[in-house]
């Protein structure tokens, strides 16, 4: 992508005096900017899986882990200095509730057109709609200024059908119900025969950012 997510996340942190991190998975993203950060850090989790791996990574640069869903925040209002947002996700005037005056709101997303080509074989894809302008619409209405904001397509070569499996068995909302061993079979047999290269299952992946802040 021609954005780079932790390098953006690293610059808001540098004069941040307190950060939120929702939906941290395990941790691995947030984990990594952490050392040099010396202001106060808060990380949300809802998956039970998820949630106590990262408590125990991020227990020892003394960041809390709370279990809660990222439309409700159970913190009090203009707290944060900066929210961050790595495909989770979110309310947007939950995110200006709860950041300072000033504060600043950095989120990276998966776009609509993420793995398009296989809409044609899996009609009941989820489709979350056009999250890139939509969340900008709502950003605007909560008082928030939007900054930078960007999207991408780039295409992705999976090596053979069972990676693309692996991965829609470990994303479930990408196709409700999904059935690789059953209703599903013959729809993914005719996908590797359609979608098949030299190089591989061949797929769009399409991400967006956005930057916004709070007025002072």
């Amino acid at each position: 992508m021609p954005w780079s997510y932790p390098s953006l996340a690293a610059e808001l942190l540098t004069t941040a005096a307190r950060v939120l991190d929702m939906g941290t998975g395990g941790g691995e993203i947030f984990e990594a900017l952490l050392p040099s950060y010396r202001g106060r850090a808060i990380a949300t989790e809802e998956w039970h899986v998820n949630a106590p791996v990262a408590a125990r990574r991020l227990r020892r640069h003394g960041v809390d882990v709370v279990r809660c869903r990222s439309l409700v925040l159970p913190f009090r209002d203009d707290v944060f200095s900066v929210v961050l947002n790595r495909h989770e996700e979110m309310d947007s005037a939950e995110i200006a509730r709860v950041l300072s005056p000033g504060g600043r709101l950095l989120t990276q997303q998966v776009g609509r057109d993420y793995w398009k080509e296989l809409r044609r074989f899996f009609p009941t894809m989820q489709d979350f709609g056009d999250l890139f302008h939509r969340y900008q619409d709502e950003l605007r209405s909560a008082g928030l200024t939007i900054g930078d904001a960007r999207t991408h397509d780039t295409k992705v070569a999976y090596r053979g059908l069972g990676d693309i499996v692996f991965m829609l068995c470990v994303t479930p909302w990408t196709i409700p119900g999904f059935d690789p061993l059953g209703r599903d079979l013959q729809a993914l047999l005719d996908l590797e025969r359609g979608l098949s290269t030299e190089d591989g299952l061949v797929l769009t992946e399409t991400y967006f950012h956005i930057g916004a802040r709070k007025p002072a």
